[in-house]
């Protein structure tokens, strides 16, 4: 399997970004509205950047290779 673009990671790290930064947003926005924006913003990417590193990314790169490889 060849390396992706840096065009295809880019998607890939967006389709997991902008869901999971909504997603997290919705849920903890209300309870951590009275916070200062810093204190919000390190909650939030505490939160995100572990989801997606860790669990997203690594399924959407194999979902990916597998669709490729079905060419």
């Amino acid at each position: 399997m060849s390396a992706l673009s840096v065009h295809h990671r880019a998607v890939i790290t967006w389709v997991a970004v902008y869901p999971t930064i909504t997603l997290v947003l919705g849920l903890l926005g209300p309870h951590t509205a009275h916070l200062p924006l810093v204190v919000r913003t390190l909650i939030l990417s505490g939160i995100v950047v572990p989801v997606v590193v860790y669990g997203l990314i690594p399924v959407l790169h194999r979902l990916h290779a597998a669709t490729i490889g079905k060419r």
